[in-house]
């Protein structure tokens, strides 16, 4: 019986006493402890094992207080990697009061909801230790305020500095420094930001941020996490021991996602190696430091379904479980210039950007090069090679794997859908119902130049491009018939009535720009050859009109025939 995969368990207990399957990343716990970082900030995207390590962390360092969860917590790491790292790390099990706060809640429409959430946050980790209160190390006074903050009931800036004196008091109480982690710290940030009211949000998290770690003098240190790198400036103004590991930095490199020697074996583990070519170019290509890494997410998610079938079919799994809102903002946002710069990702290639090393949310969009940071460091770019100049670091960076590209495709689909249905495509029917072909291949072209475009998967982009602009209409019906692969038309444009026209499409991509109008003419050509026309002939149609097009990037050729039969004089490009 194989173990079970670790689908959305973030919980280091429940995965060790559930026998899940756990890559060790334990040697995380010997490089913080060996770097000894004060206040360490780890940016990396979101679902890339940071709240598992956070909980790993702990269920290792924390003195519950109860010397029996203590020895219960001490054996869940038996048989891991820190055991045999020596004494001097072992010594740490169990020794420190821990406060552990994550703030993914915070995601709410308004400042008023999300401060409530956050403060049901801190109100439940105040409960976790409210057995301190028996303790007579802790006056009256704070044992009230104790009592208020877990009952949700204390003021504004009681919450602001609760981890202060959430720590002050574990601290009288343990006698010993506290360690303090804090999880996803910028979700509130960057919720706030989308929503308009940023500056409410960052007030707070600085409030809470600063007392808690600026002049604290219970920390024995923090780990927080985060997928983006917020400006010191922002919230964490004066912390001048903050340690900020970015996906840059060699440091803390194999803790956070997988190497492809840990995905060779979960693969073997579940007998599915043989589909290893396919993972790798579909969830691989992260640089962290020096280390090639794996979405983790998706891995396990791939792994799981390949266990049932091994011919599974890959899919998009971080799709779901990750905020688009960047790509979104970007492709809207975008100028002729983006465009063409998203059009060389989505082409394969690289772009040259400088590295920003602390953004803020409002920074985003103060110009292109702060953009392309935020995709970089939120895992919808990675890094192949970079370099100094002029006292700067300058990265090449490119889309990661087939997963993030679907990711971009199926952003830009939905962004041309809603492009589209602003627009007035009357010019382009009257157009076909007059057999215009010059004035339909000027509103295609006009209408190809303002997408984004993407080449490898050409004819099911433009093809696509096509029936949506062709589906605005409300006096025809659009059938498209390239997904049945069963011999027929691309597309047919029916009227309702037989009475009325009809229309069938045929869509050629060219390999270059010359061939545009043999393309055009050979799409035709085919409707004829293949007497596509016989379907609406036999429905009852009798007007019915054909149309060859062919595209070649942001140009398009339109030719036109009668389908009544094929005529030389009316197979033209200009009527």
């Amino acid at each position: 019986m194989k173990k079970a995969l670790p689908i959305g368990v973030e919980n280091f207990e429940d995965i060790m006493e559930s026998g899940y399957y756990y890559i060790d990343k334990t040697m995380f716990i010997k490089e913080l402890l060996d770097l000894k970082g004060k206040v360490n900030l780890f940016i990396r995207p979101r679902r890339f094992g940071k709240t598992l390590g956070l909980s790993m962390l702990r269920y290792f360092f924390e003195d519950t207080g109860d010397v029996k969860r203590n020895e219960d917590n001490k054996k869940l790491f038996s048989d891991l990697k820190i055991m045999a790292a020596g004494r001097e790390y072992i010594k740490h099990m169990g020794k420190y009061p821990v406060i552990n706060l994550t703030l993914k809640s915070a995601k709410q429409p308004t400042f008023e909801l999300a401060y409530s959430k956050i403060k049901r946050a801190i109100a439940d980790e105040f409960q976790k230790h409210q057995d301190i209160l028996e303790s007579g190390r802790i006056s009256d006074e704070d044992k009230k305020l104790f009592r208020e903050i877990t009952d949700r009931k204390a003021a504004y800036d009681d919450y602001s500095g609760a981890l202060e004196f959430l720590s002050k008091c574990l601290y009288r109480v343990f006698d010993e420094k506290v360690i303090v982690l804090i999880d996803e710290y910028d979700v509130p940030l960057e919720n706030a930001y989308f929503r308009g009211f940023y500056e409410e949000m960052t007030e707070f998290m600085r409030s809470l941020f600063e007392t808690a770690m600026k002049t604290n003098d219970s920390l024995q240190f923090a780990v927080i996490t985060g997928c983006l790198r917020i400006s010191k400036e922002s919230i964490f103004t004066g912390l001048n021991h903050l340690n900020i590991i970015s996906i840059l930095d060699k440091k803390y490199s194999e803790h956070f996602g997988f190497t492809e020697q840990e995905v060779l074996r979960i693969m073997d583990y579940y007998d599915v190696g043989s589909r290893f070519p396919t993972m790798k170019s579909w969830y691989n290509g992260y640089r962290f430091g020096n280390t090639e890494v794996y979405n983790p997410w998706s891995v396990i998610s791939f792994v799981y379904d390949l266990y049932s079938d091994i011919d599974a079919f890959p899919r998009p799994y971080w799709i779901n479980t990750s905020s688009n809102d960047i790509v979104k903002n970007l492709i809207a946002r975008a100028g002729r210039e983006t465009k063409e710069q998203i059009e060389t990702l989505l082409a394969g290639g690289t772009l040259d950007i400088r590295v920003h090393e602390e953004i803020t949310y409002e920074d985003m969009h103060g110009d292109d090069e702060n953009l392309w940071n935020f995709l970089y460091f939120t895992g919808y770019l990675t890094r192949k090679s970079e370099y100094f100049k002029d006292k700067y670091i300058y990265l090449k960076v490119c889309i990661p794997n087939t997963e993030i590209m679907t990711i971009y495709e199926n952003t830009i689909v939905n962004w041309m859908k809603d492009m589209i249905k602003k627009e007035d495509f009357h010019d382009l029917y009257c157009a076909m119902e007059n057999g215009n072909a010059k004035r339909m291949t000027e509103i295609l072209n006009r209408q190809l130049f303002r997408t984004i475009s993407f080449y490898d998967s050409a004819e099911n982009f433009y093809h696509g491009f096509l029936t949506g602009i062709l589906n605005q209409s409300e006096n025809y019906l659009v059938k498209s018939n390239r997904e049945s692969g069963d011999g027929r038309s691309d597309i047919i444009v029916k009227s309702p009535s037989l009475r009325g026209r009809s229309f069938v499409l045929e869509v050629k991509v060219s390999n270059c720009i010359d061939n545009l109008e043999t393309d055009a003419k050979k799409a035709l050509k085919q409707i004829y050859d293949r007497k596509y026309t016989e379907e609406l002939r036999t429905e009852g149609y009798r007007q019915i009109d054909c149309y060859g097009i062919a595209f070649y990037r942001k140009d398009c050729e339109v030719w036109f025939g009668k389908g009544d039969k094929e005529d030389k004089e009316n197979l033209s490009c200009v009527i």
